[in-house]
């Protein structure tokens, strides 16, 4: 049996291609054939690597019972949500209505019309634990349909006209939130066990990098002492696989040790930004060979031969969930004999209780020291694991993503000075170029041979986030002019000229029920807080006076959206401490380019870097040598040839 996403390039769609569910894919089709058959609709958004995506799957749309209900009664609507941020957004905000909360998978029964009149998340088949079975709320929905369908619409009407309620306005931008949020995290601040709240505990990357740019700023210490202690206990952790790295997506605990076990793309992107900085600012090497061993991950792993990354790997396997990760004593002791092996279990915590459902995930909380004496076993015990279980590849090459990770890369050789990292950048640059755009227009993802539709907002912010990195790892004035263009592009495409703010998709997307403006840092940095970092950058960069209008807008506009919980917009405060306290300004007139082919690794990430190969008035070659002149805390010094000397 198949239905209508056999054709379909998304991972998760396949998934549930021979599903006795009669699926569509997000279309006119669907919308129109329920308008005929005067049915509700239901939609079902989740990604190939969701764990309770999986659970509901095998659960209901592969039972044919179930199946029979929604194929009768109902039009059934499949959705990525990694395809469609601009779906899953708007029909998560109708979730967290009606629920208090959000996750996937996000259950949504709405009008031919789209307008929505119940959500939740998961639900089991049958009603069990207090919670409504999915089986029941078919049937109660179909005979509320049918009778009661006035109620339902008069709901619906109600939601649409609610999320369409502007909710902020503009505020005068100053440093005040920075001062705000820095508060609130020692307030919610893991003393004991590090990271922010209780479990579930996120990594959220962007708040750390928040916190080491108010330290650099601001010379707090407990502020880089909450992002040390962090960073060492995710690594320490079950959280971080430390026999084939990478980090997975969050702890379902307080201490990091037991973690939800999907790998995804973008965590450790801003893992590796993080752990790049840190060593930035403290030279500790431990920071960057975590950064090292994640990108060995990611190289090994999640790349693909054209360049590109791919998006995630599954949490299960076999249908278990971590069953892929964790070991029995015995296991190691039969790969590396009785004495080393009892050593590594130790020193791994890998016990006979286990600390996973009878089994253990090799972690580092309850070893005093970190050292590197058994990495050299690693490998062996790497390939052991791959051939012992299998893990779901989510191939799917997202533009928003792998922008961060060419990031990513670029921060790690400017420490690592590893023309690996770089290449890796360069290389998945390239592809985004080739296979991601055309025209001058991105797309969301690549599989298969085929792009996906028009991009989204976070496409475009963090692609020219990407270009700018890389423009910073190379000097190569090219990539500066693409982030100009790109930005530019966003800003003709996205931009709201009343308001301020930019929208989540664009003139040429598909219009919806709405057209929301993502402001929040979620599991990674909002769009819009991205583009008010790249509208600071770009306009220190290049003097571009068109820009600066936008960019006093688009601050003052994120200044009224971060007001009332400033923590949640840290990308955001970044990008304010970039605006009133930019790093030192360098702008070189190089006599040959090999002269500044060493500036990246010897300047702070922050510092701005304008290369100027045409002497100017202004800016003259003094010497016969190449120049440097450099200017901070509001004050330029006189123009010297040795930049070393200067630092």
């Amino acid at each position: 049996m198949s239905n209508h996403l056999k054709n379909e390039t998304s991972p998760y769609l396949l998934q549930h291609m021979e599903n006795p569910v009669n699926w569509y894919p997000w279309c006119e089709e669907a919308f129109q054939q329920a308008k005929a058959e005067d049915k509700p609709v239901f939609l079902s958004i989740g990604y190939s690597t969701c764990h309770w995506c999986h659970v509901m799957a095998h659960e209901s749309f592969e039972d044919k019972e179930v199946a029979e209900i929604l194929n009768k009664n109902f039009i059934s609507i499949k959705v990525d949500k990694e395809e469609r941020p601009d779906i899953d957004s708007i029909y998560m905000s109708v979730c967290q209505a009606f629920t208090g909360r959000g996750g996937w998978p996000t259950s949504i029964f709405m009008t031919p019309e789209q307008k929505p009149f119940f959500a939740g998340t998961y639900f089991p088949k049958e009603t069990r634990y207090g919670m409504m079975g999915f089986k029941e709320l078919l049937t109660v929905i179909h005979d509320k349909w049918i009778r009661n369908r006035h109620e339902l619409l008069h709901s619906a009407e109600a939601i649409v006209t609610a999320l369409n309620r502007k909710s902020s306005s503009q505020a005068e931008t100053d440093l005040n939130l920075i001062q705000s949020a820095a508060e609130q995290y020692k307030q919610s601040y893991d003393k004991k066990f590090g990271g922010f709240g209780q479990a579930p505990k996120f990594p959220a990357p962007h708040n750390l990098l928040f916190l080491l740019k108010h330290h650099e700023k601001s010379g707090d210490k407990h502020s880089l002492e909450m992002v040390e202690h962090t960073l060492t206990q995710l690594y320490k952790g079950g959280i971080f696989d430390h026999i084939g790295y990478g980090f997975s997506r969050y702890s379902t605990d307080q201490y990091f040790l037991v973690p939800h076990f999907e790998k995804m793309l973008y965590d450790n992107a801003l893992l590796i930004l993080t752990y790049c900085k840190t060593y930035w600012i403290t030279k500790n090497p431990f920071y960057r060979e975590v950064a090292e061993k994640t990108a060995k991950y990611i190289l090994r792993e999640m790349t693909s031969e054209e360049g590109g990354f791919y998006s995630a790997q599954d949490a299960d396997s076999d249908g278990e969930e971590g069953k892929y990760y964790v070991f029995k004593p015995s296991e190691i002791i039969s790969l590396l004999g009785m004495k080393t092996g009892n050593a590594f279990n130790q020193y791994y915590s890998i016990t006979d209780k286990g600390n996973f459902e009878g089994k253990s995930i090799p972690n580092l909380l309850h070893t005093p020291s970190i050292s590197n004496e058994f990495d050299s076993y690693l490998a062996e015990i790497y390939e052991y694991r791959l051939k012992r279980n299998k893990l779901h590849l989510d191939d799917k090459i997202l533009t928003s993503w792998n922008s961060l990770m060419i990031a990513a890369m670029c921060w790690l050789y400017r420490i690592s000075k590893k023309d690996e990292y770089l290449n890796a950048a360069k290389k998945a640059q390239q592809f985004i170029e080739e296979k991601l755009s055309q025209n001058g227009v991105l797309s969301v993802s690549y599989r298969d041979g085929k792009r996906s539709q028009n991009a989204f907002l976070d496409d475009y912010a963090n692609n020219t986030f990407a270009l700018l990195a890389l423009y910073d790892a190379t000097l190569d004035g090219n990539y500066l002019e693409k982030a100009r263009k790109l930005l530019k592009k966003a800003i003709s495409d996205f931009y709201d000229e009343t308001e301020g703010g930019f929208y989540l998709y664009g003139k040429d997307n598909e219009t919806l029920i709405m057209r929301p403006k993502e402001s929040y840092d979620g599991a990674m940095p909002s769009g819009n807080s991205v583009m008010a970092y790249n509208l600071v950058r770009i306009s220190q960069l290049t003097s571009d006076g068109e820009l600066d209008a936008i960019l006093k807008e688009q601050l003052d506009f994120m200044y009224g959206e971060a007001e009332p919980y400033p923590t949640g917009f840290s990308m955001y405060l970044t990008a304010l401490f970039e605006y009133f306290e930019p790093g030192q300004m360098i702008t070189v007139v190089p006599k040959n380019q090999g002269d500044i082919k060493e500036l990246p690794f010897v300047v702070s990430p922050d510092s701005i870097i304008k290369v100027i190969n045409s002497p100017t008035d202004e800016h003259k070659i003094m010497h016969d040598k190449t120049t440097y002149y450099v200017c901070a805390n509001h004050s330029c010094m006189p123009p010297v040839n040795d930049l070393n000397e200067f630092l």
